[in-house]
């Protein structure tokens, strides 16, 4: 046994699942995916780490809001919210996306095989709609290269398909602080027409003093079947939610009230400002929609062909004070973007008897109009403790952004022999960037009481382009064991959030920044211990160039620089059973070292003085990567009496808040229990459910602010509700 797992909750599940290897001639059925490859597949039969979560886990007894409720079971991805809803979720896989500020950076998000992110690699898990989720599939690994700008790997999302007759499911949920979701989905068949829609309305009061949030949202999915060999498919999204902003607390402050808003330190001296004082909030608007023509062109050949257009806006108040935003290069406290996007891909597919292979090209583009006003009241010296904040101010901050990614790839699977196939591709991105600035001014710049300021023209463009690859080998051991190899490359230009800010503290964006590349190698084995016990284990290295690190994240600018290389190598095991015809169990374990190879200069405030600057030491761990987590769950049904429920454990390893590592925040463990019934009455199917998280009461931080200041008086701890409940009925009636 690997030493690494001789004393861990894997290794039991293990054991008691061998035990139970002959109980009944129980099966575990095929695991299709489509992610890894483009074309519909087992995953077993893949040369590459990839899971898929299927719909039972997703929305049944949960929350179906947030997708850090059901990704944490897949090994070697994490995902956590900061206990309030202007961040959005956080989502890591391999260690890639750990440095976001916020959303999603790092990890290509695919709805219904549109992008969820823009075309610079920025996303966010909102727009997924879990309660009609048919699946969400996880691709880990090089092969994530030959979908574009990113690095650590792929996240899609499938809505399922509208039942054989119209049926209607209103739902509502209600449970601790104060939280509240109600919903209805419904869909139909109708001759060659196919639907299924949801919508829902999610409020909390949150754990946190000032973190009243509340989510609304729409998923919308229809297939028009045009004779046998043809479909059009239409995909629509839409979110809106808005929320109060608690702010992260320093250690003092967690462990002196964990539920208290926190405090900006650098605010006016002597009148320290709190999240409420500045009117900390943000509001964001998402809707999107698309088509996906498919046709079969022969026995042999398949083309596929998407359009999609959507529109992502933001308004987000910041705890800047008014010394701070009065400078006369400042972007201001408050955030605002209004951005466009659109894109269109085509793939041609041909399917031979031991060769199948596609060709494919891609565009994306994004177009915003960004810009930065005061937060609050001009004012500044003797008079800032008259300033007034939580409004719109002077205009700090006009712009106008362009994001475009181009894409061709060529990707195929050659059977070598009845034992031995290859799986590979090709890809090549340009990425290009582009902006305008409109706030211009040699003196009497708005905004400031500095009236001989200058604000120049930072306009300016750049362009990034790499060709990408991956290449994996799988050899049949046996008829129920695979082993596998993969090697690729992959690229990550960075995003316009990165390319915000300047070192310099001036105005427009950050130019100077380069594609981070990052060289994958790993090897695998997929296994049947028996007919009802599925294993699966991993290990991979991964050696990255040009890491882009933060520079400095003082007073709402996170600015970002270029460090060395970075490595990342860990190991990761799955696995899942019938234990009995009641009795299900799976387990997953990762263990991940992630590390800069090379030192680099970091600093603490912005503009970085000589002597602000702090090295971080080769060796150093790259901050918000645990270096260990589990998940583990037992489930039980018992027909007779349409019950069902599960015991859940989840663990995580420490991690550090900051690339110094001089902030850790330690490990913990949290369990869950749930439980509900089923009955059918007439033509309604009824379902109640009861839930407990953190059933011990465990008081522990879920998430860190990644490099928020220095180690003294930073807003690193995101602390994480203490015990919690949610109850849900539901009620389907199908005509």
């Amino acid at each position: 046994m690997i030493p690494a797992l001789r004393h861990t909750p894997l290794a039991l599940a293990l054991a008691l699942m061998g035990q139970y290897a002959s109980a009944e001639e129980l099966k575990i059925a095929p695991t299709v995916v489509i992610t890894g490859t483009r074309i519909e597949q087992n995953s077993f039969d893949l040369p590459m780490a990839i899971d898929s979560i299927d719909k039972t886990t997703i929305q049944e007894q949960r929350g179906t809001v947030n997708l850090s409720e059901v990704i944490n079971r897949v090994p070697g991805v994490a995902s956590a919210g900061k206990e309030n809803y202007t961040q959005e979720q956080s989502l890591t896989i391999r260690g890639f996306g750990a440095r976001s500020a916020f959303g999603v950076r790092g990890v290509k998000l695919i709805a219904d095989g549109i992008p969820a992110s823009t075309p610079d690699g920025q996303g966010g898990t909102g727009l997924f709609d879990l309660a009609s989720a048919s699946r969400i599939e996880v691709l880990r690994g090089p092969f994530s290269a030959l979908y574009g700008n990113h690095s650590g790997g792929v996240v899609q999302i499938f809505t399922e398909d509208g039942p054989d007759r119209f049926t209607v499911t209103p739902s509502f949920q209600f449970g601790s602080n104060g939280t509240q979701r109600s919903g209805v989905k419904f869909g139909d068949t109708v001759g060659n027409f196919n639907y299924t829609a949801s919508v829902s309305d999610f409020r909390t009061d949150g754990y946190r003093d000032y973190s009243r949030s509340d989510k609304q949202q729409a998923n919308f999915k229809a297939r028009w079947m045009l004779g046998d060999k043809s479909s059009l498919t239409f995909v629509g999204n839409y979110m809106h939610q808005q929320g109060q902003d608690p702010l992260g607390l320093t250690f003092t402050q967690l462990n002196s009230d964990r539920r208290q808003q926190g405090t900006s330190n650098r605010n006016l001296a002597g009148n320290p400002g709190t999240g409420e004082f500045f009117g900390t909030r943000r509001t964001l608007e998402n809707s999107q929609g698309g088509v996906v023509f498919d046709t079969a062109l022969s026995d042999r050949d398949s083309l596929r062909a998407m359009f999609y257009l959507g529109n992502r806006n933001n308004e987000q108040y910041l705890a800047l004070n008014a010394g701070t935003q009065d400078n006369v290069t400042a972007s201001g406290g408050v955030s605002v973007f209004d951005r466009d996007y659109w894109g269109t891909s085509l793939r041609w597919t041909r399917k031979l008897e031991t060769f199948t292979f596609s060709v494919g090209a891609e565009y994306e583009r994004a177009d915003e109009a960004r810009k930065g006003y005061r937060n609050g009241t001009t004012s500044s010296g003797a008079q800032a403790l008259a300033a007034v904040f939580g409004f719109r101010g002077d205009l700090k901050r006009d712009e106008r952004n362009v994001a475009e990614q181009t894409g061709t790839f060529v990707q195929g699977e050659w059977a070598v022999t009845k034992d031995v196939s290859l799986s590979g591709g090709l890809r090549y991105t340009k990425m290009d960037f582009k902006s305008k600035d409109n706030f211009i001014c040699n003196g009497g710049c708005s905004g400031t009481t500095n009236a001989a300021g200058v604000n120049p023209d930072d306009s300016g463009s750049a362009s990034f382009s790499d060709w990408t690859y991956a290449l994996g080998a799988l050899w049949k051991v046996t008829q129920t064991s695979n082993f596998y190899a993969n090697a690729g490359r992959s690229f990550e230009a960075p995003t316009l959030i990165e390319l915000a800010y300047r070192p310099d503290g001036g105005a427009g964006l950050n130019f100077d920044l380069k594609p981070s590349v990052s060289d994958h190698y790993e090897v695998g084995f997929k296994t049947f211990l028996n007919n009802s016990t599925r294993l699966d284990v991993a290990a991979f290295y991964i050696d990255s160039s040009d890491e882009v690190v933060i520079r400095s994240n003082e007073n709402g600018r996170a600015v970002y620089q270029n460090a060395g290389d970075t490595s990342r190598r860990g190991l990761e095991l799955a696995i899942d059973s019938r234990l009995t015809r009641d009795i299900g169990a799976y387990a997953s374990l990762t263990l991940i070292k992630a590390e800069f190879e090379d030192a680099f200069a970091t600093c603490l405030t912005t503009p970085c003085a000589v002597n602000q600057a702090t090295t971080v030491d080769s060796g150093n761990k790259i901050a918000g990567v645990a270096n260990k987590s589990f998940f583990g769950e037992v489930t039980y049904k018992h027909d007779p009496w349409g019950f069902s429920g599960g015991v859940e454990y989840r663990a995580s390893g420490r991690m550090f808040g900051n690339d110094t590592n001089d902030v850790r925040v330690g490990g913990y463990g949290v369990a869950s229990i749930r439980g509900g019934f089923t009955q059918k009455v007439g033509g309604w199917k009824l379902n109640e459910f009861a839930r407990i998280d953190n059933l011990f009461d465990k008081e522990y931080v879920g998430s860190v602010y990644i490099n928020a200041g220095n180690a003294l008086t930073g807003r690193y701890y995101a602390p994480a509700s203490e015990r919690t409940w949610l109850i849900g009925v539901s009620a389907s009636y199908a005509l």
